[in-house]
């Protein structure tokens, strides 16, 4: 075989390989869940010894997978230790991201790599290149251990000292929100969820930060750990992150302090001090976690609204967020301000950003906007909730962020299989569930002469 066939034959398999793996990342997630609700569904899993009904086992265990935290079961009193073990392990398998385990465990077994193997990888890693991840993976998962057992321990301590548990309760307690902080899941083993700590920086501060370095995304961090002292070699995504993070941080903060300031079923009661930790809590939390420290039910509509755009933007790629990612928000928000500059091209951080980019972050925002309006609409037809309710719903299932009106208990079986849905595909991604699907890549032979309709 010549050297040109050669490498013809690379070309045309490497395409077919690189179909393959968001498929497996899809399938990988869609095993997982279904594995995971079976087990949540057994007698072992419930406190009371008695089978649990599918579809509630079902969402579940798609809520902790793709760490979203949305429940219509009270996590604290209907699973037994077992069905929480179950849980927290769906929580960890889903952050990590299904197919980068399997990839560990390949390299445990055989000690390297296969190309499909690198590839899955780093589809779902997103920050991951060719030999470099094998490191890649093994830093990841040093990193995730490393933060969660530093929150962990905090907690515990926490618990321990302030609450009285007991060393093996404060050790348990801090463990799982720990784990289902930094995987942005939202998952809580108390009824009321966060509300009883609401005015204690000891839990509120540990579990933000978590959630705050889950949503930066693996790239950021890594890049982050690497270059800490030259920010000259940070990547336009990493400069994009750490400036969207905080921006959007801050403005949540005020925009939700100041909405619930006065209202007496949320921060009214409340001194300056706990209105300003509870609204910056809540504030982490449209990052995509969905813990809460006050009734997300008793907000103001006005506030929710402002919340669905804050859930629908999201955290980083490649992390334990959802939403549409801070860098499509980014890319559109210069792209918008390139065309009212009059400019040919959009610049970011000083660089020039990629015509491909553009063509992305509008699909992957379209789409998710196609989603969460198809979810919402079929809320609000099997439902007889209010439309604020069934798009604070549809958006935070969506954007895999577990905030909820108080709602999701009382959907139908019809409507938990919508918020299903909504929930696999925000955490997959668009574009990973487009490609899964896709049957082959088609590539342009030729072009067509260039028109252009009217805009505006």
């Amino acid at each position: 075989m010549s050297k040109l066939q050669r490498k013809h034959r690379f070309h045309v398999s490497g395409s077919t390989v690189v179909a393959r793996p968001a498929r497996t990342v899809a399938t990988g997630f869609a095993i997982t869940i279904l594995t995971g609700g079976l087990l949540l569904a057994s007698p072992l899993s419930s406190s009371t010894g008695q089978w649990t009904p599918f579809i509630d086992a079902l969402f579940t265990a798609t809520s902790a997978v793709c760490v979203t935290g949305l429940a219509v079961l009270d996590t604290a009193t209907h699973f037994s230790v077992f069905g929480k073990i179950v849980i927290i392990a769906l929580i960890q398998a889903g952050g990590l991201g299904i197919m980068l385990v399997a990839s560990l465990f390949s390299l445990s077994i055989l000690g390297k790599l296969s190309l499909r193997a690198k590839i899955t990888a780093q589809t779902e890693a997103k920050a991951v290149e060719g030999p470099n991840v094998k490191n890649a993976a093994l830093s990841i998962v040093k990193v995730t251990f490393t933060i969660e057992g530093i929150i962990a321990v905090l907690l515990a301590a926490r618990f321990i000292l302030g609450y009285g548990y007991s060393f093996g309760e404060g050790l348990a307690y801090g463990g799982f929100h720990a784990i289902s902080a930094f995987n942005n899941a939202g998952f809580a083993l108390f009824s009321d969820n966060l509300v009883g700590f609401a005015s204690d920086p000891w839990i509120c501060i540990p579990i933000a930060a978590a959630i705050i370095l889950g949503g930066l995304g693996f790239p950021v961090i890594l890049q982050i750990r690497r270059y800490a002292r030259n920010r000259l070699k940070w990547s336009m995504n990493t400069k994009i992150v750490l400036v969207g993070t905080v921006a959007l941080l801050l403005l949540g903060t005020v925009f939700i302090t100041a909405m619930e300031w006065a209202n007496p079923d949320t921060l009214g009661p409340m001194s300056v001090q706990d209105k300003l930790l509870a609204g910056f809590f809540q504030s982490v939390q449209t990052r995509t976690a969905g813990f809460n420290s006050i009734n997300i039910g008793d907000m103001h509509s006005a506030t929710w609204l402002g919340m669905d755009l804050l859930m629908f933007i999201g955290a980083g790629p490649a992390g334990t967020g959802g939403g549409i990612k801070i860098t499509t928000f980014a890319v559109l928000f210069f792209i918008i301000l390139t065309e009212l500059r009059g400019e040919a091209a959009v610049n970011i951080f000083g660089k020039r950003l990629s015509r491909s980019v553009h063509r992305q972050a509008i699909t992957v925002a379209l789409v998710a906007v196609a989603a969460v309006f198809t979810g919402t609409m079929a809320l609000l037809v099997i439902t007889e909730f209010t439309l604020d309710e069934c798009l604070f719903e549809a958006t935070s299932a969506f954007a895999t962020v577990g905030l909820s009106t108080g709602i999701t208990p009382e959907l139908p079986a019809t409507g938990e299989a919508v918020l299903i849905a909504l929930m696999y595909l925000g955490r997959v991604g668009v574009l990973s569930l487009g490609s899964a699907l896709a049957l082959r890549d088609k590539k342009a032979v030729f072009e067509l002469p260039k028109e252009r309709p009217a805009i505006g």
